[in-house]
């Protein structure tokens, strides 16, 4: 790893954090490899590294801050890289913070929107981190609601300026930087627009996969959303202000876990949840919470999963709508699916389908929740039967699911007849299997999803053992022919 000599003096903070934690040079660099291995990273350092450290030179990119973060955990309090001699960086768990304040929270969710819509792909490459899912998931169940969000009215607008007169700096966009005062005044018609494009985009997102519109999204936050936070508003305009841009980071979010960018993904769930206890509103961070329990679900993480939808449960309490309820016994029951534990995943089954039966046409069920209905209930217990490999019930939510679900959610249409693809191939259909497998890898190719092409992928992966079959090699060559890599 190339590395800077722009420090040419020995680096005397950092031999003596060494000294102070008893580390050998060969120990630290060991400990720095393995930190990096956690968030994707293969660094490869050695004690030689770690002289060249100490007589001055720079480690590139994260490196200052995985270096801070060994000495943080061996010495049991925060270090930054200034305090280990090295140059100032963004700290390893940079987003995954839960801010103490609202205004804190538009900071770092501001920071998140802007280097996103960056022209490096920086944030895209952060790997998921299991460990950041606690802090965040207890500081919302135990934290306290706060007092408020309302900001001052907006200061009286400067004097006009001639067009010719202003800076390459002028025009509108300092009432939306960090750091300064109340800027425009927000109005309920800001606050509606938000939702529309919230519904706009979760249409886009449903139909043709995250990575069709996810940038447009982001710069939206970036450019419309963080003025509005930074602007003036009263206390309940507020509140609705938070719920709305909670929306949409959480969107962004979900667009960034479907093209398989999981630390950026995670990052804005984190700060969804954030936003969400600023709106005062518990019930849809539950919903953030089941959406990053949805994730490491995808990701392996059964037991986080669990935790997660469990904490939902725990701080959303029973007095939410029968829906909601649905939706957070389902996510744990998935949860348990992957770990292969029947017995609680068929029973928070059980209980997700009493609820959605207690729903009845006038309940009051919030907006972002309508998704969940019988279509979705007969997906999840087809997801789950599959992970439990008890195919035959698999298939017979699976089909269900596609029977009633409409066509505007035709990822989703995707993942379940995948799902019912590999019921049929573990009940030793093989033809149904690929027929309902090829035409899952042409929609998968008109889709920008990677989520909906590792779905083909995992069915490609359990086929493989037959694909002298006639009817996988015709599979097989339906997928180089739309262009999806298998391997």
């Amino acid at each position: 790893m190339t590395e800077r000599t722009s420090q040419r003096t020995p680096n005397r903070q950092l031999a003596s954090l060494i000294a102070e934690a008893g580390f050998s040079n060969a120990g630290l660099a060991r400990r720095v490899d393995q930190l990096g291995v956690e968030h994707g990273l293969d660094l490869r350092y050695d004690k030689t590294s770690v002289t060249r450290w100490l007589r001055g030179q720079q480690p590139r990119g994260t490196t200052p801050a995985l270096i801070a973060e060994v000495f943080t955990r061996r010495l049991g309090r925060r270090l930054s890289a200034q305090d280990v001699g090295l140059d100032a960086c963004a700290p390893v768990y940079a987003g995954l913070e839960f801010a103490a304040t609202p205004q804190e929270a538009v900071d770092i969710v501001g920071g998140l929107w802007r280097k996103d819509t960056g022209s490096t792909a920086e944030l895209r490459r952060i790997a998921f981190t299991p460990a950041g899912l606690v802090v965040p998931s207890r500081d919302w169940l135990i934290g306290r609601a706060d007092e408020q969000v309302a900001r001052g009215p907006a200061p009286e607008p400067p004097p006009r300026v001639p067009p010719q007169s202003r800076g390459r700096g002028g025009g509108q966009h300092g009432a939306g930087q960090p750091g300064g005062g109340p800027g425009r005044r927000v109005s309920a018609g800001d606050v509606h627009a938000l939702r529309s494009v919230g519904e706009l985009f979760r249409s886009l997102d449903n139909a043709y996969g995250g990575g069709h519109a996810r940038q447009a999204l982001v710069r939206y936050l970036e450019h419309e959303s963080e003025p509005m936070l930074r602007g003036s508003y009263g206390e309940s305009l507020g509140r609705r202000l938070f719920a709305s841009v909670a929306d949409l980071t959480r969107l962004a979010g979900w667009t960034s876990y479907d093209i398989g960018a999981h630390g950026l993904a995670q990052r804005y769930f984190v700060q969804a949840l954030r936003l969400s206890q600023a709106a005062g509103d518990r019930v849809y961070g539950g919903y953030v919470l089941v959406t990053m329990s949805r994730q490491a679900v995808y990701l392996g993480h059964g037991r986080e999963a669990v935790q997660l939808a469990r904490v939902a449960q725990q701080g959303v309490g029973p007095g939410a709508p029968p829906v909601v309820q649905a939706l957070l016994h389902a996510a744990e029951a998935r949860g348990h699916g992957v770990l292969g534990e029947a017995r609680p995943c068929v029973a928070a089954l059980a209980r997700a389908e009493r609820a959605l039966e207690a729903a009845r046409p006038g309940d009051e069920t919030p907006y972002w929740a309508k998704f969940f209905d019988e279509a979705q209930l007969a997906d999840e217990f087809g997801h789950c039967h599959r992970d439990l490999q008890q195919y035959r019930t698999a298939a017979q939510h699976a089909e269900r699911s596609l029977e009633l679900r409409g066509p505007a959610y035709a990822r989703s249409r995707l993942f379940c007849r995948v799902v019912l693809a590999t019921a049929r191939l573990g009940l030793g259909e093989l033809d149904q299997a690929c027929a309902l497998a090829c035409e899952s890898v042409q929609q998968a190719s008109e889709m920008r999803s990677l989520r909906a092409v590792e779905y083909v992928r995992d069915f490609a992966r359990r086929v493989d053992p037959h694909r002298e079959a006639p009817a996988v090699r015709g599979f097989f060559e339906k997928a180089a022919a739309v262009g999806v890599a298998l391997g």
